[in-house]
């Protein structure tokens, strides 16, 4: 079976019966996201998880290339980054959408330059919420990651508590840092 991409509006149920239908007919059936659905030899049906780790990338507009990069490293290794013009709808309410995104991210990788330390906008109410949901994630586990792209003052707050990695001189190392990191968990 292909893959099925559909603005059908169905409630649980009806999903559950679609799925039900499908692996009857032998079909495995993948979820985006979740994992896959498959008739297993004993008549019954088995579930593989292939969750994949969320990662939100908060950025300014002028540092789009260098936070591109590291997007498709994310990606590359296994990750689902969102970077908002990689992942932004046409029509999206996108300041509904970005929230959404780092609520449900595994982690947020906070990418500082010169300008998006000090430039007023989208970068620093990203932060702030990002920094309260860290606040509800347990002390010991990483959520909240600052990565300077150049070198620039990574704002107090952050750094009183919170440990930066560096993507200069070396982009390569310091991804390697990050994804050290992400790894752990």
């Amino acid at each position: 079976m292909g893959k099925i991409k559909s603005t059908l509006k169905l409630d649980s149920h009806q999903v559950a019966l679609l799925l039900r239908e499908c692996l009857e007919e032998g079909s495995a059936i993948e979820i985006k996201g979740l994992g896959v659905f498959r008739p297993d030899p004993k008549g019954g049906f088995e579930f593989e998880s292939r969750r994949t780790k969320r990662v939100f990338i908060a950025y300014a507009d002028e540092d789009y290339e260098t936070v591109l990069r590291l997007f498709q490293k994310f990606e590359v290794q296994g990750y689902e980054p969102w970077l908002d013009k990689q992942r932004l709808l046409p029509g999206q309410n996108w300041p509904r959408a970005i929230e959404r995104a780092i609520g449900i991210s595994d982690y947020f990788v906070a990418c500082f330059s010169n300008l998006s330390a000090t430039k007023r906008g989208m970068f620093h109410s990203e932060l702030r919420y990002a920094l309260d949901c860290a606040s509800h994630i347990p002390l010991d586990e990483v959520f909240f990651i600052p990565v300077r792209i150049e070198e620039c003052q990574v704002p107090s707050r952050i750094t009183q508590s919170i440990q930066y990695v560096d993507l200069f001189p070396d982009f390569d190392s310091g991804v390697q840092n990050i994804l050290k990191v992400m790894e752990r968990r």
